[in-house]
């Protein structure tokens, strides 16, 4: 393994935290249209992420996991795939989905309790997978499917860090390298799973070395760098749809991220992290670095900002408006679509709330 995947210091990437060009860096050649495009995918993922955070404080929603501060990873990453490349998130996505297609007010109806958010209107992009690390074999047998089949479709699996303590991230990975799967397995490592440090996870000193073991490259990317993100995960695309030599090949990326907020509204950070940790690592947010970027290319001013802020408040306004305004799903479909076929435990809970619900009513019920 190279240095560069093996050293911290040293891993991929372009701009430095003030949005400067580092010194022998690539960039990656991208029209301005695209540019501007990551640009706002960023900017609408944070202010939807604050937005549905303050629906939850609200009680208009129940518990949401925020993503502040890896917007860079998710929407770099997504650029870099085809519009037919397949998309398995895990549940902090909600950048990423957006880019693939998937409108914010659905994303906004799954969170509220409303599964039929969930369900995908023809994007190639799986339901968000709550479960830690579930999705890595599921990832991992479309891709070979699709490979059996002839196709030349690309599948990106998202999970954390934590995710790599389980056994589902052994097992799809060690299966993706002996069968040389399509994939490309994107660890999103913000630092924290829930409360347990990185550094409890494994003694290895980066996770993306990890792939030796499984026989493929693993590379370690700065992941609040969105350029630095789409040139990595574009030569991972590469490399699994149409190598110029060899097998297709699968690729581990660990994003080297932070997150800004809690895990979920559930919890609070403060009691595992310092703020002053909060703060160095907010040094280096994606976005006012590619911002900055972005200025000094003269692709954004001031006037360019603000009509792209109001564009992306009215979009989120109109998600909300169209989350909140759809007739909410009836009470006993949290029975359903749990198993391809219902045990006769699920049944037994079913029959019973259809009981108190025919004594009491729904509203008194759902009270």
């Amino acid at each position: 393994m190279s240095t560069l995947q093996r050293d911290p210091e040293k891993r991929v990437q372009i701009l430095d935290e003030d949005g400067r060009v580092r010194d022998g860096a690539t960039v990656p050649e991208l029209e301005e249209d695209e540019l501007l495009e990551m640009y706002r995918e960023m900017k609408i993922g944070r202010h939807f992420d604050q937005r549905a955070v303050s629906l939850q404080r609200q009680g208009r929603m129940g518990t949401f996991p925020p993503m502040s501060g890896q917007e860079g990873a998710q929407v770099g990453s997504i650029h870099a795939v085809a519009d037919d490349d397949w998309l398995i998130p895990s549940y902090r996505e909600h950048a990423a989905v957006y880019g693939a297609g998937v409108d914010l007010a659905e994303t906004l109806r799954y969170w509220m309790g409303d599964e039929r958010g969930n369900q995908m209107d023809g994007q190639p992009v799986l339901p968000s997978t709550v479960p830690i690390a579930t999705q890595i074999p599921h990832a991992t047998g479309m891709a070979w499917a699709s490979k059996l089949k002839g196709e030349n479709r690309v599948f990106m699996c998202y999970f954390g860090d934590g995710a790599t303590s389980e056994g589902d991230f052994h097992e799809g990975l060690n299966f993706a390298g002996v069968f040389d799967t399509p994939s490309i397995f994107f660890c999103n490592n913000n630092q924290w799973a829930i409360s347990v440090p990185r550094e409890r996870q494994t003694a290895s000193q980066t996770i993306a070395q990890k792939a030796t073991a499984y026989g493929f490259d693993g590379v370690q990317v700065d992941g609040m760098d969105p350029l630095a993100v789409y040139r990595v995960t574009k030569a991972a695309v590469e490399k699994a749809r149409d190598p110029s030599e060899g097998e297709r090949r699968p690729t581990l990326i660990e994003a080297v991220q932070y997150r800004f907020g809690a895990h979920t509204t559930a919890d609070d950070p403060s009691v595992y992290r310092d703020d002053d940790e909060v703060e160095q690592w907010k040094r280096r947010d994606p976005i006012p670095r590619f911002e900055e970027y972005l200025r000094g290319k003269g692709i954004l001013d001031d006037e360019r900002i603000d009509a792209i802020t109001s564009e992306i408040e009215a979009e989120v306004d109109d998600a909300i408006d169209t989350a909140e305004s759809t007739d909410r799903p009836d009470p006993s479909a949290m029975f359903e679509h749990v198993y391809s076929e219902m045990p006769d435990r699920v049944a037994e809970q079913r029959e019973a709330f259809e009981q108190l619900r025919d004594r009491h009513g729904d509203e008194e019920l759902l009270e």
